[in-house]
């Protein structure tokens, strides 16, 4: 059988078969193929011979791959089979690693990686993947290198914290980039971040207010509402966030207990409720109207985004804080809302409290094995605890405030 000639077509020929429109397959010889479908797509095809079975590749269309370069291309193709390597796995494989930009690498991390966070860490890593997508989102994740993610980080202009979380989403998606084997190596590796971004500022001290600012705090000229969150903060010792997003149904003022679901921060944890502390709760949620939370939210364009009903802002109490001591000018070092949190457990521990149980006041784990194997909640020890911390806030603001709570 007389073998077949390569290079038996022109490109005279390919362009009168277009512009008739007609479905052809005509061979160039050596298994190159030109094809021209109904639809009038044409199309360069290399068939050959495999381990025995017949295989074809598409190697490009026309005229984008002129007949010359789909010449060339099947000759390189060709030769790869004298080394025994299969050109339809070699292009599998380019399918499947093919260069990614930063969007497409940052959209695979969302699905992927960015859901299985914890929810503050969704939100934090999520504001910092727009920051990298509007920054270098067109960009080849192959290209990136170090110099490029220094730019990135320097070209943000927040505070330290924030610049780290930056940092902290950058290596992420680039460590799933190489996992996922689009890369050889992170362009992270080797950066000394404090030569960008400096070291860290030195971390804020948990104040401890003493008891001439309790007494000027369980008197602040606030909002009846704040100054009753304010109260309840101190006396129970429970995250600002805790309270932030407690719901109606668990506060169980009759059996003197408000429940707190598990979060990422802690397992869930039943506080005892001593009268004075009921009664600013009930004076809170009567304050609520028809809320399912009880420290609703009073935006009305931040009611509309949740249906009607949501919780008040995290930083809606550090806000009335800052606003209180800026208006009054009170007799009280600036605080947080965790401050009240610190002032609670170092008072506790002054009034004669038992390490322990201030911690688990706090909704600590106990540490080591006495944490893994005592699974004792210490309700009544806790109650005790926070009956004796509450008198002394009675105490520290007046007499009256048994009858009068606001």
């Amino acid at each position: 059988m007389a073998r077949v000639q390569a290079n038996q077509l022109t490109d005279i020929q390919l362009r009168k078969w277009v512009r008739a429109g007609t479905p052809i397959a005509k061979s160039d010889g050596g298994g190159l193929t030109f094809t021209l479908s109904p639809n009038g797509t044409a199309t360069w095809i290399l068939r050959f011979r495999h381990g025995g079975r017949r295989q074809e590749i598409t190697l490009g269309r026309y005229p984008d791959l002129s007949l010359a370069a789909a010449r060339t291309l099947a000759i390189k193709n060709r030769l790869a089979l004298t080394d025994g390597v299969n050109p339809a796995d070699e292009l599998r494989r380019a399918k499947t690693h093919r260069d990614w930009t930063v969007r497409e690498l940052i959209n695979d991390y969302r699905q992927l990686v960015l859901v299985t966070l914890a929810d503050s860490t969704q939100r934090s890593y999520g504001r910092n993947l727009k920051r990298i997508e509007h920054g270098m989102g067109a960009m080849s994740v192959q290209s990136v290198t170090a110099l490029d993610i220094v730019s990135q980080i320097e070209r943000v202009k927040v505070g330290w914290v924030e610049r780290f979380t930056l940092w902290c989403a950058l290596r992420g998606i680039f460590k799933h980039a190489a996992g996922k084997r689009l890369i050889v190596a992170t362009p992270c590796a080797g950066i000394q971040l404090e030569s960008v971004i400096g070291k860290r500022p030195e971390v804020r001290t948990r104040l401890m207010l003493s008891d001439d600012e309790l007494h000027v705090l369980m008197n602040a000229q606030m909002k009846l509402e704040n100054r009753l969150v304010v109260w309840i903060l101190l006396a129970t010792g429970v995250r600002v966030s805790e309270l932030n997003t407690a719901r109606r149904e668990d506060v169980h003022l009759a059996e003197g207990r408000w429940h707190i679901p598990s979060t990422k921060t802690g397992p869930a944890i039943d506080i005892p409720l001593v009268p004075a502390v009921s009664e600013w709760l009930e004076s809170l949620i009567g304050l609520g109207g028809e809320s399912a939370y009880v420290f609703p939210a009073h935006s009305r364009s931040r009611m509309a985004r949740f249906d009607g009903d949501t919780h008040r802002n995290k930083d809606a109490l550090r806000e009335a804080i800052y606003y209180w001591i800026a208006q009054y000018s009170p007799k009280i070092r600036r605080f947080t809302p965790h401050d009240l949190r610190s002032t609670m457990k170092s008072h506790m521990r002054r009034l004669g409290v038992s390490r322990e149980i201030s911690e688990m006041c706090l909704n600590h784990k106990m540490p080591g094995v006495e944490g893994i194997y005592d699974q004792h909640t210490y309700f009544d020890e806790r109650r005790a605890a926070l009956e004796k911390w509450t008198d002394h806030l009675l105490k520290m603001k007046g007499s009256d405030a048994r009858k009068n709570p606001a």
